[in-house]
């Protein structure tokens, strides 16, 4: 059954990568404009915000960019924690609460004390203002693909990949958190009992 899971989220997280990459610079100066502009929409911008608004259009893309790595790391967090992997160990020795103990889905941040919950946030802090500031817009902090520094054209494909499997992300953890709270059952118990509908009686596929 994990393995059935985790080939369904490879399939679906690679169907959202762009078939046609964007055309790409010459230079280590990649143009934010062609990054994610992806058939059939190519440049969506339903509401003219680049021509009405183009000073607003780099923080935008930074911040979409930023929100699309969380989306990505939530959406391997959510199926792994569904898959009932967890770590070892306490995750508060006081409150005798175990990683296992954290119930899959929504609720589990609600199981976390509030000491954790203050710790989450004092790390997202030290990220967002020391580690990798909100104020650098490229989104390049200077560590490289891991670790090896991409020539041109390879960056190019790798930031469309990365733009366009953020936003599937996005839809992804979305998606999966309003149904779960539609339907009362976690993603591991909707897919156990092969119901992939928000709309039924969960039970059956639809």
């Amino acid at each position: 059954m994990k393995l059935v899971i985790l080939a369904a989220a490879a399939a679906s997280a690679a169907a959202f990568a762009p078939q046609k990459a964007a055309r790409s610079t010459t230079s280590l100066a990649v143009s934010e404009l062609e990054l994610g502009v992806t058939e059939p929409l190519g440049v969506y911008d339903p509401l003219g915000w680049l021509d009405t608004q183009p000073e607003s259009f780099e923080r935008r893309r930074a911040v979409e960019r930023k929100h699309g790595r969380v989306a990505m790391a939530a959406v391997v967090g959510c199926i792994t924690h569904n898959n009932h992997i967890t770590f070892d160990g306490y995750l508060s020795n006081s409150e005798n609460l175990k990683f296992s103990d954290v119930p899959t889905g929504v609720d589990g941040i609600r199981a976390i004390p509030t000491a954790g919950l203050f710790q989450i946030l004092l790390f997202f802090a030290l990220v967002e203002l020391a580690w990798m500031p909100a104020s650098k817009y490229d989104g390049d902090y200077g560590v490289g693909y891991f670790g090896t520094n991409l020539d041109p054209e390879e960056k190019v494909r790798k930031l469309n990949v990365e733009i366009n499997n953020g936003r599937a992300a996005m839809m992804g953890i979305m998606g999966n958190m309003v149904v779960e709270c539609i339907t009362g059952q976690t993603m591991y118990e909707q897919y156990a009992a092969g119901h992939i509908s928000p709309f039924g009686d969960g039970e059956g596929v639809f």
